[in-house]
């Protein structure tokens, strides 16, 4: 049993203890339940942000405490005042360290996308999403059948939420090409070895249809990997571990993306000035 198969069986277990604690009837009387979505396709394409998604992670079964006494307050604030385009929440705790109130305390302070990061099975996760302030959910295609995850995307969608469906390989691609989903990560880690490796994103991106946003997840640790994503048609980039392991992963992520705003600045060169009709010579 590998470690995706171990979350699965305690997820399925943990699902059913909510539902019977929290009834639908009762998420859907929460006041982010009626409330609009804000669109991460549309701020991960726009100009003046960073394209990058920043995490909130205390740890991680590959690398355990990561930064256990996190402020979900001061982060998620800085996070966005550094120009991250959209936070994602961890809201698994068994594996994680993560709760869906961290969710809830980043949308009572912050009006951008917000993505909840957990391991989706049933669509009661997808109501609970809704009722805790998420934009967005993820459906990681290792973890679903297909049916399963066309499912799952079509009723997410009929809630207004938007979905990343979770990528590791080619095979994964090809069995879920039918699902219209709004956006497609590549997951760099290989869920079997937990190793990392950024050139699974460059291979995957020409099969990733040009109609949906492409994300890279994992393993993004410097301003020019993200520089080369994007010549590969990423313009979105899942980072957390990278900040959180600092004690100030807010700092951390305004350095990071001050480098990279930096960087392309100077590959595009000097802006050249416009003359208007009736002016110079």
């Amino acid at each position: 049993m590998n470690i995706l198969d171990t979350i699965l069986e305690h997820k399925r277990k943990e699902v059913e203890e909510r539902r019977s604690l929290y009834p639908v009837k009762l998420l859907e009387q929460s006041i982010y339940f009626p409330s609009p979505t804000v669109s991460l396709r549309k701020y991960l394409q726009r100009e003046d942000k960073s394209g990058i998604i920043a995490e909130i992670k205390r740890k991680s079964p590959s690398r355990g405490i990561i930064n256990p006494y996190i402020s979900i307050e001061r982060t998620s604030i800085g996070y966005m005042q550094a120009g991250a385009s959209a936070l994602s929440i961890l809201t698994d705790h068994h594996f994680f360290g993560g709760s869906n109130e961290d969710l809830t305390v980043a949308r009572k302070f912050n009006f951008c996308p917000i993505l909840r990061k957990d391991f989706v099975i049933d669509e009661y996760q997808i109501v609970e999403s809704k009722s805790i302030g998420a934009d967005a959910i993820l459906l990681i295609a290792a973890a679903l059948q297909p049916e399963k995850l066309s499912a799952l995307n079509s009723f997410a969608h009929s809630l207004n939420l938007e979905v990343i469906m979770e990528v590791h390989n080619e095979d994964e691609l090809r069995k879920n090409r039918a699902s219209d989903v709004d956006l497609i990560g590549v997951n760099n880690r290989d869920l079997r070895t937990f190793d990392v490796n950024i050139e699974t994103s460059k291979r995957l991106s020409p099969l990733i249809p040009s109609s949906v946003v492409k994300v890279s997840e994992s393993g993004i640790e410097s301003p020019e990997v993200i520089l080369e994503l994007i010549e590969y048609g990423f313009q979105g980039f899942l980072m957390g571990q990278k900040f959180m392991q600092t004690s100030r992963p807010e700092k951390a992520a305004m350095d990071f993306i001050r480098a990279m705003t930096r960087m392309k600045r100077e590959r595009r060169g000097p802006t050249k000035e416009v003359l208007q009709p009736g002016f110079g010579k």
